[in-house]
């Protein structure tokens, strides 16, 4: 039973990361190795120069640095925001507090499409145009966030909640010493998740932004792209070093996002 539960998920495994698999290898081949049949699946003779290229001629450095930089500064935003706000719909009493909540989740039915226009007009009348306000205030708090918190917080015992009040503590100690410790793997599955949202985007950062020094990697992808039409092992290995943070994150985190995503699921 154990190797027919195990070979369907290897097989999937297979598929998933061939992909991935080819895409460095590509990026370890020169251009005509890469546009011969049959292809090559694995380099003898690997060119690490790609890499150099990449990173330095096409100035994808830079734009990593900007990625880098934009992504930290938005997930710490949205996990304190989130946090904070989480915590206040589930715990304090305040005028229009469900209104409020209602206008949060509000926010997750809009499509980014149908706010883009009015959003590059408003940083453009605030002078942030092309600038790193504009890629990060517009991402400072979550909707999705918030709620995620607030439905987890609620699952806080109210026995806990009086226990520490009679010991005298407050919101911000309650909420830092109890609420976030045992919500933890909740915290850094959302931290993962901000920065894949954070790290992938393209049109958002396209439209505020017209010179490298504040664009972002995606939009270096797609720079490298049209540079190196015909150094596409270039372009792989731009692709490679975009998509490292993420595999790293992956790969580091991977317990904790597994605990996140099933926290609740099980009872008792």
């Amino acid at each position: 039973m154990t190797v027919l539960r195990y070979v369907p998920l290897g097989v999937m495994a297979v598929i998933i990361g061939f992909p991935i698999y080819i895409t460095v290898v590509n990026s370890l081949l020169s251009a005509p190795q890469i546009a011969a049949r049959p292809p090559t699946l694995f380099p003898t003779h690997p060119l690490w120069g790609s890499f150099s290229t990449a990173f330095n001629q096409a100035h994808l450095g830079v734009y990593l640095r900007n990625s880098a930089f934009v992504t930290l500064m938005i997930v710490l935003a949205e996990v304190i925001t989130s946090v904070l706000a989480g915590y206040a719909f589930a715990f304090m009493r305040f005028p229009f507090r469900r209104t409020a909540f209602m206008i949060c989740i509000a926010t997750l039915m809009v499509p980014m499409e149908a706010t883009i226009v009015p959003n590059r007009q408003t940083i453009v009348d605030l002078g942030w145009f092309n600038s790193f306000p504009a890629l990060i205030v517009p991402f400072l708090a979550s909707g999705i966030g918030i709620f995620l918190f607030r439905q987890a917080f609620l699952g806080v015992p109210r026995d806990l909640c009086d226990a520490a009040r009679l010991d005298g503590y407050g919101h911000f100690r309650f909420l830092t010493r109890i609420v976030m410790p045992i919500n933890r793997p909740l915290i850094g599955a959302f931290a993962l998740y901000a920065f894949l949202s954070a790290w992938n985007q393209y049109l958002w950062p396209l439209i505020v932004t017209e010179t490298s020094g504040v664009r972002t990697v995606q939009i270096g992808l797609r720079q490298l792209q049209a540079a190196n039409v015909d150094q596409t092992n270039v372009i792989f290995a731009g692709t490679v070093l975009a998509a490292l943070p993420i595999f790293i994150l992956l790969v580091a985190f991977q317990r904790q996002l597994v605990r996140g995503l099933t926290a609740g699921a099980l009872k008792g």
